[in-house]
């Protein structure tokens, strides 16, 4: 989790809400990524989807069974079907969305008895810190705001 935080850390520097997300798989740092929407003009420029891109590429293999994805909020709805299709096994996170989580807050994707894939979940991982970095990523927003 302490380089997914470190990736939301680039994030924030680049003025992107500060998500980081990193895969591991077998013990070993396979990709990381932050969230990049502004940066690329992209609204599917999650940190998640971006992780699981290059872990993609890095691999040779669209699906990564097995595969833990640390990530600092809980994904939305969009990069928690990604994180189905890719199959990875669990999905790791600091604290939860209650305005688009998709996994535990609005929905249950990641466990959706439904699906043909489900991965276990484990929250709350450094949650105090992830917290207070968007705590205040957002402050100092609002304090521009009205300033402006």
């Amino acid at each position: 989790m302490e380089l997914a935080l470190a990736e939301a850390r680039a994030a924030e520097r680049k003025d992107e809400v500060p998500i980081g997300a990193v895969v591991v798989l077998d013990g070993r740092l396979v990709a990381r990524a932050h969230n990049s929407t502004r940066t690329r003009c992209d609204p599917t420029a999650h940190a998640e989807v971006l992780a699981l891109s290059k872990a993609a590429r890095k691999l040779g293999a669209q699906r990564l069974p097995g595969a833990v994805v640390y990530t600092t909020v809980e994904p939305c709805f969009m990069c928690a079907g990604a994180l189905l299709h890719a199959r990875v096994a669990r999905v790791v996170w600091g604290v939860r969305d209650p305005k688009f989580g998709g996994c535990a807050s609005l929905g249950h994707v990641l466990s959706d008895p439904r699906l043909n894939h489900r991965a276990t979940i484990t929250e709350g991982v450094c949650a105090d810190e992830v917290r207070s970095l968007l705590q205040e990523f957002f402050r100092k927003k609002r304090g521009r705001s009205a300033d402006k």
